[in-house]
């Protein structure tokens, strides 16, 4: 079940990523290009999750996972701090 979990938050991560860009394509303003990127990349954080935990449950992807987070979260800040300005 927890699979499906996780699949599912990959899934609406990717799908909010590509409504922000749809919205940023029509109105061109720039916080909705950051939080479309920033949604891509939380939405590479479930994919890794999914294969670290089902896929290859051998391998330890921790490392790539908080990666992908941290950079995420990092455009966003730089996206809210870059446009405030």
């Amino acid at each position: 079940m927890a699979d499906v979990v996780f699949l599912l938050c990959a899934v609406t991560s990717l799908a909010c990523a590509v409504l922000l860009l749809r919205g940023y394509a029509r109105n061109r303003v720039p916080l909705l290009l950051w939080s479309s990127l920033c949604f891509v990349g939380l939405a590479v954080n479930n994919i890794l999750l999914v294969v670290d935990l089902v896929v290859i449950p051998g391998r330890d992807l921790l490392v790539f996972r908080n990666l992908s987070g941290f950079l995420s979260v990092a455009l966003l800040v730089f996206g809210l701090v870059w446009d405030s300005e």
